[in-house]
């Protein structure tokens, strides 16, 4: 029998640290077509492939650890993030396959400020100097420049769903909870960009991180997203998820605001739509961790056009405790992107959605070899290709939903991609 582990011997990861007098653009580390993970300015980013896993599906997520495990380190930092990282976007399907990169180079920013480099490559020869790596840093440049062709100035945008049929999946959606055969369940909808030129796709995450510097920004072979939802994040025994669930819109007027975030709390529909997400991710967690805080009420997190309801989830792992990418196979998906109980909202949108998600509300984000790394769920996302673009939202469907102000929120929760994509 073929062993599935991907090939890691000879592979050295030397990690070395740079000054931080001397910041670096990570996105312009990433280039056109390299990883971004990026949230107010700290990350990482990479470039190149040394090791490409690939997985037939979420289960397994354990072949990535023993393939990090396997790659030699030389780390001189030690922080999350550094030595031999694996990246990617995973699907929305569980069952789908997947794959998750190991970039050839990689720089990383912590919150407090410090910035690392790592190289991945062959070990050197004996007696032959330094191990190599195909990309070097020297070659890297640490300024963002978009250059390239015109950028696209005409824009066509198509709903490939009529507006009335989306809003009938979701009066179904009302009827199934209503008689009984579920709580909750996401039913998600997508527009279509069409330009007249290549779209540039890191001109297009530089926008999204000026428009959404709190949000996660990531950009992934042509999946770009500013997700505002941290799905699970492991720093040595310490673990975090943030699910947000609940949604209102922003007027601009900061008094409107504050009545309408009132109203949100208030809300007995939102908060029970909340719930779900909160109660789902605490279950997975208490039996991995020895404390775990679940604040009793959600707070109000404030985005550029809406509000959500989240909570921040707080606990610490016991050993041998999951890695990063496992918790958030074990978390994935939540109530917040799929539905509760969860088969049987799976289940109901596969059959009712007529949408094929691919990477849309799948976990997205990087692990290093010790565990530790940051997933968001892949929502205000869009995937990329050549000219074409294709825009994602999706919305809670609980006991009470409006199937009008349903796909209002749609419209809302679009404009993300929308005001980086579309810029006439």
């Amino acid at each position: 029998m073929n062993d599935p582990r991907p090939a890691t011997a000879g592979l050295v990861a030397k990690t070395v640290e740079l000054d931080p007098s001397l910041p670096v653009d990570l996105l312009a580390v990433a280039g056109p077509s390299g990883f971004l993970f990026e949230r107010e300015g700290h990350g990482v980013a990479g470039r190149g492939v040394a090791l490409r896993i690939d997985l037939t599906g979420m289960a397994e997520a354990g072949v990535v650890a023993d393939a990090l495990a396997g790659i030699a380190a030389d780390d001189e930092v030690g922080l999350p993030g550094t030595g031999a990282v694996a990246v990617g976007a995973l699907p929305f399907d569980p069952q789908a396959p997947a794959s998750m990169v190991v970039p050839s180079l990689l720089v990383g920013r912590s919150p407090d400020g410090r910035q690392w480099v790592t190289t991945l490559g062959p070990a050197a020869p004996p007696g032959s100097g330094d191990a190599g790596a195909p990309l070097r840093w020297a070659d890297i440049p640490r300024t963002l420049v978009v250059e390239g062709p015109l950028l696209p100035d005409g824009f066509t945008l198509t709903s490939p769903r009529p507006h009335a049929d989306w809003q009938a999946t979701v009066s179904m959606a009302v009827d199934a909870i209503a008689g009984g055969e579920l709580e909750k369940v996401v039913v998600a909808r997508e527009v279509v960009v069409e330009c007249n030129r290549p779209i540039v796709v890191h001109d297009v995450v530089d926008r999204l991180r000026t428009l959404y510097p709190s949000c996660m920004v990531f950009s992934v072979d042509g999946f770009v997203g500013a997700s505002p939802e941290l799905l699970v994040e492991r720093r040595s025994g310490d673990v975090r998820c943030h699910p947000l669930a609940g949604t209102y819109p922003r007027s601009g007027d900061p008094a409107v605001d504050r009545q309408l975030a009132a109203e949100l709390l208030a809300s007995a529909k939102e908060r029970r739509e909340h719930r779900y997400a909160v109660e789902q991710i605490s279950e997975v967690l208490r039996p991995l961790c020895d404390r775990l805080t679940v604040p009793g009420a959600p707070s109000v997190l404030p985005l550029r056009n809406v509000v959500h309801l989240g909570t921040d989830i707080r606990g610490h792992l016991v050993g041998p405790a999951p890695t990063a990418l496992e918790l958030a196979v074990l978390l994935h998906p939540t109530p917040a992107v799929g539905g509760t109980p969860t088969k049987l909202a799976l289940d109901w949108l596969a059959e009712n959605e007529q949408l094929d998600r691919g990477r849309y509300a799948g976990p997205v984000g990087w692990v290093d070899a010790r565990g530790d790394g940051c997933y968001a769920l892949g929502i205000r996302s869009a995937e990329v290709s050549g000219a074409r673009a294709r825009l994602f939202a999706g919305v809670g469907i609980v006991s009470g939903s409006d199937p009008r102000r349903e796909l209002i929120e749609t419209q809302l929760k679009l404009q993300a991609l929308l005001a980086a994509l579309v810029r006439p």
